[in-house]
């Protein structure tokens, strides 16, 4: 199944979509992105009103169907005050903790379409003026954006254009080692959006005609919890969410395989759908970890949330270091993306 791992278009284009801006709320620029890159393979697509994207391949059964689904949407900021000395106070977008962004560098992006750069630092960083910088809290009343404009007071960053409102994205600093790894922010869930796209380029050059109609929904405001619980359509029996795996103690995921979760914080998954993929891994000798996130929601557990009547599960790439800088290996892709096909390629799960 290696013919349907493209690592060096893959890597390719994560790198592009990582480098695109778009915390949750400021997502056109990339969902423009995605559109042009849709259309560009002779792919149809439906645009939601949230501004999501909805690509559909009719299979041989069109009675029942699957639908897919990453976001695009990424943690970053706002400006919530412009502060007396200059600086910018924050507010985040999505969840995560100030620590994970102290020291990174950062655009601004104003409503004329100005990007300016900044530092997002602790108002008490010398430690040659502050003697317990390193024990100060990590808060919003602590970190700001220290800009690079010469600005000192309010009305001089009104004047360069940055109000109230504004929307803040980190610096993903993407990196690919010759061991293999991706180093960047906003793998998840960028990662798997790639994943997904190079998926629906497959099908379409390769002429795949698929067993039941698929529908590959890229969200974007995953990162605030409705991503993908709307324009379901009534047809869909299974929902899978193709999200990272999160690593860390007592976890069983890691880098290097695809990792399928049993349960997150809104309970566990569709038992029959998520031993389906673990037996379609078995059957095709796929490396995976089979994982519980007691911290972790998908648009997958929105959808349930909302009602829908849909078997959901969720897998994707091992994610090191989640919300913060984060980190996976060209092993995990390759993992998902060749479970991702033989899912949309095998049969619906039978219950008795």
């Amino acid at each position: 199944m290696n013919d349907v791992f493209y690592e060096k278009d893959t890597v390719d284009l994560l790198g592009q979509i990582v480098n695109i801006p778009s915390p949750s709320g400021f997502t056109k620029t990339i969902m423009t992105f995605i559109a042009k890159y849709l259309t560009d393979l002779g792919i149809d697509y439906k645009k939601t009103n949230k501004g999501a994207i909805i690509a559909t391949f009719t299979g041989q059964n069109d009675e029942s169907h699957r639908l897919l689904t990453a976001h695009v949407d990424t943690l970053g900021a706002m400006v919530k005050e412009i502060k007396s000395n200059g600086r910018l106070r924050l507010a985040l977008v999505g969840g995560f903790n100030w620590n994970a962004i102290e020291g990174e560098y950062c655009k601004i992006h104003t409503a004329s379409g100005k990007k300016i750069r900044g530092t997002i630092l602790m108002h008490e960083t010398s430690v040659h003026v502050y003697a317990k910088a390193g024990e100060i809290k990590r808060d919003e009343k602590h970190i700001e954006v220290r800009l690079d404009e010469k600005v000192k007071t309010p009305d001089e960053i009104r004047n360069i254009g940055i109000n109230v409102g504004d929307f803040v994205s980190f610096d993903p600093r993407f990196e690919v080692t010759d061991s293999g790894f991706i180093k960047s922010r906003h793998l998840d869930d960028k990662a798997s959006t790639a994943l997904l796209l190079q998926l629906m380029k497959h099908i379409k050059e390769n002429n795949v005609l698929l067993p039941y109609t698929t529908h590959f929904y890229i969200s974007n405001n995953e990162e605030i919890g409705y991503g993908g619980n709307s324009n379901i359509p009534e047809q869909v029996v299974e929902y899978i969410a193709v999200d990272m795996g999160a690593i860390g103690d007592g976890q069983a995921s890691d880098e290097y395989t695809v990792s399928i979760c049993a349960k997150d914080s809104s309970g566990p998954y569709h038992y029959d759908l998520t031993r389906h993929l673990v037996n379609l891994a078995e059957q095709h000798k796929i490396d995976y970890k089979l994982d519980i996130y007691p911290y972790y929601g998908s648009d997958a557990s929105a959808a349930i949330r909302a009602g829908y009547d849909v078997k959901h599960a969720l897998f994707g790439p091992g994610i090191e270091s989640s919300h913060a800088y984060e980190r996976t290996h060209i092993d995990s892709l390759k993992a998902t993306a060749q479970l991702l096909y033989v899912y949309v390629t095998s049969s619906m799960v039978k219950e008795d």
